[in-house]
């Protein structure tokens, strides 16, 4: 088993792979090709923690994400939020006259639709942000550009032609950091934020009433998202996240109403709330 490695989607200079070295600077970061595979090296005892992106603050979550998590057997351990700072990037020579197309991840690209749009540019989806540099790189055609991270302009050795592209300037990335054993987080050690997947009973009002107990036990739900699970369009999971601890009395009182009206609760994580939640908005005096 490889200790001290943390694995991420993408290639490597991938924002993924920033967040990596920003959370465990002394740690080996581990590529992988796609979600599945990186879930699968830290089943598989080839990393030790994987950092995984959720959502972003510009372009929504994260797709697949919420399918994956609960079947895969992981735990969540840990959050991060890390600021996301497009660059254009281009081989030596090229300028911005020159660029016709821009490579990048979908979620990069929407990003930064505004700008693509301004100048013309057209957009082609790749599977990471990276992966888009590195294939800029081996081409060398001053055509074509990519938007990525200033490290993977580094790694693939091309130029910067324009820093910050993203059309909103607080762009973060929400990720969090899996494991293959659960947290040990006692409740007394700080911030804590719970995250669990739930299935409601296919009657009226119950997504209402399953969630009623967090209302009136103010406890604060900080995200809800629904997804279908089957063909038919009837059956919905909810994956959530709630401030506080599972062995808070109020927290327990409300998750103990949230079983009575579902078919399922499952935690998936208690942890470490990030000091990014405490600060300001952007714009707030």
């Amino acid at each position: 088993m490889t200790e001290q490695t943390i694995a991420f989607q993408g290639a490597p200079g991938a924002y993924s792979d920033m967040a990596c070295r920003a959370v465990f600077p002394d740690w080996t970061t581990l590529p992988c090709p796609d979600f599945e595979d990186t879930f699968a090296a830290l089943s598989e005892g080839r990393a030790e923690r994987a950092m995984i992106p959720i959502e972003n603050s510009s372009a929504g979550r994260v797709a697949d994400i919420h399918h994956l998590l609960p079947g895969s057997g992981l735990h969540i351990v840990g959050e991060h939020f890390q600021k996301v700072e497009h660059q254009l990037l281009a081989p030596r020579g090229a300028t911005l006259q020159t660029i016709k197309t821009v490579h990048s991840h979908v979620q990069a690209l929407g990003q930064c639709r505004n700008f693509l749009r301004s100048h013309g540019l057209r957009p082609e989806v790749h599977a990471d942000t990276a992966g888009a540099a590195a294939e800029v790189a081996e081409r060398g055609d001053p055509a074509h550009a990519a938007i990525a991270s200033a490290l993977a302009g580094e790694l693939y050795g091309l130029q910067t032609l324009l820093p910050n592209v993203h059309d909103l300037q607080h762009n973060t990335t929400r990720f969090v950091v899996m494991a293959r054993e659960p947290m040990d987080h006692p409740r007394e050690a700080g911030p804590t934020v719970t995250s669990f997947v739930f299935r409601v009973r296919s009657v009226p009002a119950a997504l209402y009433k399953a969630l009623g107990g967090f209302a009136t036990n103010g406890v604060n739900i900080t995200k809800l998202e629904s997804y279908i699970i089957d063909g038919s369009f009837r059956v919905a999971q909810f994956y959530a996240d709630v401030e506080g601890h599972p062995e808070d009395r109020l927290v327990r009182l409300a998750l103990e109403e949230l079983a009575f009206f579902s078919r399922e609760v499952r935690i998936l994580g208690v942890y470490p709330a990030s000091p990014f939640r405490n600060s300001p908005a952007p714009g707030a005096e």
